[in-house]
């Protein structure tokens, strides 16, 4: 127990490791992890100096109960350094003060000094010296002078509380700060922080899985046709005692060596061995020269290449392990490390496997190498190449067991289709800069404010990719330093500093999802939007760059894909009247087939909702007479896409409704290409009087049903871009009506599903869906009556 003074309450504290064992990190529902102490003034919380910046969003159990304490004043250092004299306030026997303690010594204590053994124990913050009362200063290993501890309520750590004098300094180039407040304004300098990896994830990563110097022989690890000994990999898994979750730190150490061990065999091996030996198991991925490419970028091992290699790795497998779970599963989860906690993939692959994978990438509480290096925390130097390595390997061996999966249940993975780019539009997406604006990129990279000097070889390399058309490595480049470039900003202009580093395993990283909202979690305005929005850059020299980027409009945001789903539907339905029918005098002649009573009256129906909505409609792109008339909708669909929609701030709701409403036109447009294939195929059957007797009046029925589907999918899709063009409304209903506006989507979306399996090639129950349409439209004209469409909200 370590006893410190306090002089604003007036107390000693008695202060205590809450956990003796680095065991503790995998421990999610308290702080242990971070290598913090609990005071017994339970109001308090002490927090080592090279912790202190790292608690960037942690959620603990007890910050609810403690919101009372808001106004709790950040203590300064020497709230926990022995005092230079007994404190007037101090008094004997006070209930606080444990028996027997006596006032502080009359001169400081000196910090320790030699560093803390570098360890698993470092990680969990635990004091070392001599001298009970004396506080551990961890300065010396990290950044000397920069000041023992400093004591803080609970409600300074979470990383939601940002704004004035309410963060922690977040790390060596802030820390000088503490005297005048995190709330300072000034801009932390890029080129004055070395890393944005915490000290526990920077050890965790860097130094941990090199401290065992064990050497395997590889023959040990993977046999000589490159299968590999699972069981030698696994084997040094480490779980704890209390609830037999894996141990990350000392798996993390154990698993060291194995993995050097890997990297130096993949650099003994020549390209045609290694393909000889691997380049078949890594067929599961769909993506063979992916990781072939990896290998030859681990035989030069230059530390951005190695980067760039593990970050495409990482993404292409994670989406090969999706596919694997749809094996099994329905739904693929949405987060890697729900992926690889799965139940599905324990099936397939095995639990100890997945373990395995965990302790690199997807567990917070492991070396989680896709997201430090995708979010842009890791420079190039940060990250060793033997985990690319171990990565590489692995895939392989996941490869050979799903191989024996496959065999045994007979299985066959499919693979989910990419996305493609198939427009002029989107292939044009890179701006043919010359050689001159890019120097001046290469020169603004090198002294801009937005750049940390750590991670300018991801700048000039994106800059080469860009200048070798190497367009995909560019973007996977930036995009993190976009993120990390951002979060620099955020944190300078919401004056919460902590959290431009690292956040632990329970605390909440600073990503995009929270930098681009509109409000923090303190529902306070976030900052940073009214910064981007001033003009930052005003030489000449950058107007090139400015000019590419001014023309920039959102393709990827639901609310972009939406818009083209839309428009890309209504094209194919605009080609049914081109579709060849038979002879009307045909059709009629077509004996036993009743006539059609019902389109009549669903045309009425979609009109009646048609005038409903005429008044929120362009005058001059509506037809009185033919409201629902084909021409006259595709240009009004194309006039209401062309609206500009903000897409920066997309809360939740906003976001459930976008993922409706792209249902719902996926569905429009599939029964749309079933129709035109049925109506192909049929004609050309017809013709050439193959179709049996039942054949021919299904297909009478067929184009009885187009007379009305076509509209009423028109009107689907009308309603859909009016929906998504006043798509922000939602934020205004009540939950309530949310939920109901939801069930109504949900409902339309329902029906089309339906429709799509009643006119498929293998069902054809054209009669079927005239009443189904009925029922959707009754459903639609109701739900407008009662004006609780985005569109009727509006006015």
């Amino acid at each position: 127990m370590i006893l410190f003074y306090n002089s604003q309450c007036c107390r000693y504290i008695s202060i205590e490791p809450l956990h003796p064992s680095v065991k503790a990190l995998s421990k999610p529902d308290n702080l242990v992890s971070h290598g913090l102490y609990r005071s017994q003034l339970s109001r308090y919380w002490t927090v080592p100096c090279w912790l202190n910046f790292g608690q960037a969003g942690a959620r603990t159990p007890r910050d609810e109960s403690l919101r009372h304490l808001d106004k709790t004043p950040l203590l300064n250092r020497s709230a926990l350094t022995p005092a230079t004299g007994p404190p007037k306030r101090w008094r004997s026997g006070h209930p606080a003060n444990p028996p027997g303690c006596t006032p502080p010594p009359l001169q400081p204590l000196p910090p320790p000094s030699h560093p803390p053994a570098a360890g698993p124990a470092a990680l969990a913050g635990q004091p070392t010296g001599s001298g009970a009362a004396q506080p551990w200063d961890a300065s010396p290993w990290l950044n000397a002078g920069r000041g023992p501890v400093v004591l803080a309520s609970p409600r300074l750590l979470p990383g939601r509380q940002c704004g004035a004098g309410r963060g922690l300094p977040s790390g060596p180039a802030e820390r000088r700060d503490v005297g005048r407040g995190a709330g300072s304004s000034e801009m932390a300098l890029p080129d004055s922080v070395s890393t944005c990896l915490s000290p526990p994830v920077h050890y965790m990563i860097c130094k941990l899985g090199f401290e065992k110097k064990d050497i395997y022989d590889i023959n040990y690890i993977v046999s000589e046709n490159g299968e590999v000994h699972w069981q030698a990999v696994t084997e040094h898994l480490h779980y704890l005692e209390s609830d037999q979750s894996v141990d990350y730190v000392k798996s993390v150490q154990s698993l060291g060596p194995i993995c050097e061990s890997v990297n130096l065999h993949f650099k003994s091996l020549t390209k045609e061995q290694f393909v000889v030996q691997y380049a078949v198991w890594f067929r599961w991925t769909n993506y063979v020269e992916l990781f072939l490419e990896v290998f030859d970028v681990l035989q030069y091992a230059q530390a951005t290449q190695v980067a760039l290699g593990l970050m495409k790795l990482t993404s292409c497998l994670e989406r090969a392990l999706g596919d694997v779970y749809l094996l099994i599963g329905k739904d693929c989860p949405f987060l890697l490390r729900d992926l690889l906690a799965s139940e599905q993939l324990a099936v397939v692959f095995g639990q100890d496997v997945m373990d395995v994978l965990r302790v690199f990438i997807g567990s917070p509480y492991g070396l989680n190498l896709r997201n430090v290096l995708w979010h842009g925390f890791a420079s190039p130097q940060e990250i060793p190449a033997k985990y690319c390595a171990i990565l590489l390997f692995l895939t392989a061996g996941l490869g050979q067991l799903l191989q024996t999966y496959l065999l045994k249940t007979k299985s066959i993975l499919v693979h989910r289709p990419y996305m493609t780019f198939i427009t002029l539009e989107e292939l044009v997406a890179f701006p043919d800069l010359n050689h001159e604006t890019l120097c001046v990129a290469e020169e603004l990279v090198q002294v801009s404010n937005f750049v940390f000097k750590s991670m300018l070889p991801f700048w000039m390399a994106a800059l080469t990719a860009f200048k070798q058309s190497r367009y995909a490595d560019c973007v996977i480049l930036l995009l993190p330093q976009l993120e990390v470039g951002l979060r620099l900003l955020f944190t300078t202009t919401n004056k919460c500093p902590n959290r431009l580093l690292t956040a632990e395993p329970s605390a909440l990283y600073t990503t995009f999802d929270e930098m681009l909202k509109k409000h923090l979690d303190t529902e306070e305005i976030n900052q940073l939007p009214s910064v981007l929005e001033e003009p930052a850059m005003e030489h000449m020299i950058i107007k090139p760059l400015m000019n590419c980027a001014s023309c920039y409009r959102s393709r990827f945001h639901p609310i972009s894909r939406l818009k083209k789903q839309v428009l890309e539907c209504v094209k194919s339905i605009h080609l049914w009247p081109e579709l060849p029918t038979v002879p009307e005098e045909h059709v009629q002649a077509v004996k036993g087939l009743e006539g059609n009573t019902e389109t009549s009256s669903l045309i009425l129906k979609m009109a009646e909702i048609l005038c409903q909505l005429q008044q929120y409609l362009p005058q001059d792109c509506c037809s009185p007479d033919d409201p629902i008339n084909s021409v006259v909708t595709e240009r009004l669909l194309v006039k209401l896409c062309d609206k500009h929609i903000c897409t920066l701030y997309s809360p939740r709701p906003v976001l459930e409704v976008l993922v409706v409403l792209r249902k719902i036109c996926t569905q429009c447009h599939q029964v749309s290409e079933q129709v035109i294939t049925s109506t192909e195929l049929r004609y050309k059957q017809w013709m050439k009087k193959t179709l049996r007797s039942r054949q021919r009046h299904n297909y009478v029925r067929m184009l009885n049903s187009i007379k009305f589907l076509s509209p009423v999918l028109r009107l689907i899709l009308l309603l859909i871009t009016l929906e998504v063009v006043n798509v922000h409304l939602i934020c205004k209903k009540t939950p309530f009506d949310y939920q109901q506006y939801l069930k109504f989507l949900k409902s339309v979306l329902q029906y089309t599903e339906n429709l799509v399996t009643y006119t498929s090639p293998e069902k054809n129950k054209w009669d079927e869906t005239e009443e189904l349409t009925n029922k959707a439209l009754i459903k639609i004209r109701q739900f407008s009556d009662r004006k609780l469409t985005l569109i009727q909200s509006a006015t």
